[in-house]
C-alpha cells in the first residue's frame, strides 16, 4: 500500500510538470499570433494607403475622360450615356460631373456645363420614369435602388411627388384601386395611407418626411377640392352650415386616425392642415349662424301665425295701460257695468304651440353643436351666448310673452254677463312647459360651453329675470281669470236669484230644492275646476283651486247677505249651500271645505227655533266666529224683529 501511494504521488507530480510546459507553450503561441496579426494589419493599412489614392486616381481619370467628352462638340458617344441599360452607372457619373461643373468658372467651360446640365436633367427624368414603371410593376427592390440614386439628385422631391401621385391612382402590380375617387373621400384616406406607409418604409430612406408630404398632398389636393366644392354655395345657409359642420367633424376625426402614422416631428402638423382648409369658413361662421337662426326663427313663427290666420298685433302693456285696466275693473265690478272696450275673443285659441317651441329648441340645439365644433376656444362662449339670445328673443318674447299679453287682453273685466273665456289657464300650462324645455336646453347644451366663464352667471341671471317677468304676467292673468270667473258667478246670482227663492209668498208650502241660480253656478264652477285640473299641474292646481274656492266663498257669502229668509227660504238656502259645499269638495282643499262647512252651519241659524239659537251659536263650528258675524246672519231672518231675536244676541 505504501509503495502504491508513492507511485501515485510521482504520477501526479509528473502531470503537473507536463501541464506547466503546455501552458507555457500556449502563451508563446498566442504571443506569436498577435505579432503576426499586427504585421498583417500594418500591411493592410499600407496596401490601403497605396490602393485608395490609386482608386481615386482611377475614378478621377474616368471622370476626366467623361468630362473631356462633354468638352468636345457633337453628341455623346460613350457607351455609359448611350446604353439605356447602364442608366445607373450613367447616373453616378453625371451626378459627380454636375457637382464638378458647379465649381468651374464661366467662359470656356460654359458649353460643357450646359451639356452636363442637360444630360443631368435627362438622366434624372429617366430615373423618375423608371421609378414610376417599377412602382406600377410592384418592383419594390428596384424602386428602392432608384430612390437611393435619386436621393443625391436635386430632383429627388420629384421622385417623391411621382410616388405620391401614382399611389393615389394605382395599387400594387398596377391594379387600379380607384383611390380617392369615390363619393365619400374620407372613407378612403386612412386605408390609402396604411397601404402606402408599408411601401414608403421599404423604399425611402426618410419615410417620415415622405409620409408627411403624402398626407399634405392629400389635404391640399383632392380633400381640399372636395371640401371647397361642398362649401362653395352659401345661398342656402342651412345646407351650408350642415355641410360645414359635417365636413369639419369628418376632417377632425380623420386627423385623429392619421396620428398613428409617423408624419414627422411637428405635433401640430394635422391641425395646421385642417386650419388651412377651413380658416376662411370658420372666421365667418358665427355671422352665418346668427343670420340663419334669425331667419329660421322668423320663418317658424310666421308660418305658425299664418296657419292660424292671425296677424300679430303691437300690444302695449305695463305702466299706464295696467293702471287704466285696473281702474276699469274696479269701477265695472262696483257698478256692474263694463266701461272699457270689449275684449276680443279668439275662440279659446292661445296662440302657443309646443311644436313651434320644439322646432325653435331643436334648431338651437343643432346650432350649439356647430358652435362647439366650429368656434375657437376663445370665441365659443361669446358665440354660444349670441345663439341663446336669439332663442330667448324668439321663444320667450316673440312667442310666449306675446301669447301671454294676448291672453291678458282676452280676459274680460268688470261685470261679466256671459261665461268668460278661461283659455288663459291653457296659456299658463303651455308657457310653463316651454320654459321647462328651455331650462333643459340651457343645462344640457349651453352650460357646458360657458360654465367656466363669466358668461355663465350673466346667462343665469338673464334667464331668471325673463322667467320672473313671465311668471308675474302669468300670475296677473290667473288673478284676472279667477276674477272673471267669480264676476260671472256674481252676475248669475244677481240676475237669476229671486227674492222669493228665500222668502216665498206662500211660506206654508215647505219645498226644499236647490234654486236655479245655484244649479247654474255649480255647473259653471264644476266646468272651471275640471279645466283647472286638465290644464295646470303640480302646485299650480292646488294654488288656483284654493284661490278660486276663497273667492267663490266670498262671492256667495256677500250674495246671501243681501236677502231676508223665511223658514221655507232657510231650507232653500241650506240646500243651495250644501250644493256649493259638495261642489268645492272636489277641490280637495281643506281650508275651502272648512269655509263652506262653516257657511252651511251659519245658514242653520236661519232655520232653528229662537230658543235654540244660543245653543247653535255655541256649537263647535261657530264658537270661534266673531259675534258680529253671527249677529249679521241672524238679522237676515224674517222673524228677527217679531221674535225679538236681538235680545238673544245680547
Amino acid at each position: 500500500v505504501r509503495e502504491g501511494r508513492v507511485n501515485t504521488g510521482q504520477n501526479v507530480a509528473q502531470l503537473l510538470d507536463n501541464n506547466r510546459e503546455a501552458f507555457q507553450s500556449f502563451q508563446d503561441l498566442d504571443s506569436h499570433i498577435n505579432s503576426v496579426a499586427t504585421k498583417v494589419v500594418h500591411l493592410g493599412d499600407q496596401l490601403e494607403s497605396v490602393n485608395t489614392p490609386r482608386s481615386r486616381a482611377v475614378e478621377a481619370q474616368r471622370l476626366m475622360n467623361h468630362f473631356r467628352e462633354f468638352l468636345l462638340p457633337g453628341p455623346l458617344v460613350s457607351e455609359v450615356f448611350t446604353d439605356k441599360l447602364k442608366i445607373y452607372e450613367a447616373a453616378d457619373v453625371i451626378q459627380k460631373l454636375h457637382l464638378i461643373a458647379q465649381e468651374l468658372p464661366s467662359g470656356k467651360f460654359e458649353n460643357a456645363k450646359q451639356k452636363i446640365g442637360e444630360k443631368y436633367d435627362e438622366i434624372e427624368r429617366s430615373l423618375i420614369m423608371e421609378f414610376v414603371k417599377a412602382h406600377r410593376a410592384g418592383d419594390k427592390d428596384r424602386m428602392k435602388e432608384i430612390a437611393a440614386i435619386l436621393s443625391h439628385f436635386k430632383g429627388y422631391s420629384q421622385c417623391v411627388d411621382a410616388f405620391i401621385e401614382e399611389a393615389q391612382h394605382v395599387g400594387p402590380m398596377g391594379v387600379a384601386v380607384g383611390a380617392l375617387r369615390s363619393r365619400d373621400l374620407f372613407l378612403e384616406v386612412v386605408p390609402l395611407c396604411h397601404r402606402s406607409e408599408t411601401l414608403i418604409n421599404e423604399v425611402f430612406t426618410n419615410p417620415d418626411q415622405v409620409m408627411g408630404k403624402f398626407v399634405l398632398n392629400i389635404f391640399q389636393g383632392q380633400l381640399q377640392e372636395y371640401i371647397q366644392a361642398r362649401l362653395d354655395n352659401k345661398s342656402v345657409p342651412e345646407m351650408y352650415l350642415r355641410n360645414l359642420h359635417d365636413l369639419y367633424c369628418q376632417t377632425v376625426k380623420l386627423c385623429t386616425e392619421l396620428q398613428r402614422f409617423n408624419l414627422g416631428n411637428d405635433s401640430q402638423f394635422l391641425s395646421k392642415l385642417t386650419k388651412s382648409i377651413f380658416q376662411r369658413h370658420l372666421s365667418s361662421y358665427i355671422s352665418v349662424e346668427t343670420r340663419y337662426l334669425r331667419e329660421k326663427f322668423n320663418l317658424i313663427l310666421n308660418r305658425y301665425y299664418d296657419s292660424k290666420g292671425h296677424q300679430k298685433k303691437n300690444i302695449q302693456s305695463g305702466g299706464i295701460n295696467d293702471i287704466r285696466r285696473n281702474i276699469q275693473d274696479v269701477i265695472g265690478t262696483k257698478a256692474n257695468i263694463n266701461i272699457g272696450p270689449a275684449a276680443e275673443n279668439y275662440g279659446g285659441e292661445t296662440f302657443l304651440s309646443e311644436e313651434v317651441a320644439i322646432s325653435l329648441l331643436q334648431e338651437t340645439k343643432q346650432a350649439f353643436k356647430r358652435c362647439q365644433m366650429l368656434s375657437t376656444q376663445s370665441d365659443v362662449h361669446n358665440n354660444a351666448v349670441q345663439i341663446f339670445d336669439l332663442l330667448t328673443k324668439a321663444l320667450l318674447i316673440e312667442h310666449v310673452d306675446y301669447a301671454i299679453e294676448l291672453g291678458l287682453q282676452v280676459i274680460p273685466g268688470g261685470e261679466v254677463r256671459t261665461p268668460p273665456e278661461i283659455s288663459f289657464l291653457e296659456v299658463v300650462h303651455q308657457s310653463s312647459s316651454m320654459m321647462n324645455l328651455l331650462d333643459k336646453l340651457f343645462s344640457d347644451s349651453l352650460v357646458p360651453l360657458i360654465i367656466s366663464t363669466p358668461k355663465h352667471g350673466d346667462c343665469l341671471q338673464k334667464k331668471k329675470q325673463m322667467g320672473t317677468n313671465l311668471e308675474q304676467k302669468l300670475d296677473l292673468g290667473l288673478d284676472r281669470t279667477l276674477s272673471a270667473i267669480t264676476n260671472y258667478v256674481r252676475h248669475v246670482l244677481t240676475t237669476e236669484q229671486k227674492r222669493t227663492d228665500f222668502k216665498p209668498d206662500n211660506d206654508d208650502i215647505l219645498i226644499a230644492n236647490v234654486t236655479p241660480a245655484c244649479q247654474r253656478v255649480v255647473r259653471w264652477i264644476s266646468v272651471v275646476a275640471e279645466r283647472v285640473r286638465d290644464t295646470l299641474d303640480g302646485h299650480n292646481v292646488e294654488s288656483a283651486l284654493l284661490e278660486l274656492g276663497l273667492r267663490l266663498h266670498r262671492t256667495i257669502l256677500d250674495h246671501l247677505m243681501k236677502f231676508e229668509y223665511s223658514a221655507t227660504g232657510a231650507m232653500a238656502v241650506i240646500c243651495d249651500v250644501n250644493e256649493y259645499r259638495k261642489c268645492v269638495a272636489s277641490f280637495k282643499i281643506p281650508l275651502v271645505n272648512s269655509l263652506f262647512d262653516t257657511l252651511h252651519t251659519l245658514c242653520k241659524l236661519l232655520q232653528v227655533s229662537p230658543e235654540n239659537l244660543k245653543m247653535v251659536c255655541s256649537g263647535d263650528q261657530l264658537s270661534g266666529l266673531d259675534r258680529t258675524v253671527l249677529a249679521s246672519f241672524i238679522q237676515l231672518r224674517s222673524d228677527f224683529k217679531t221674535a225679538k231675536l236681538g235680545n238673544q244676541l245680547k
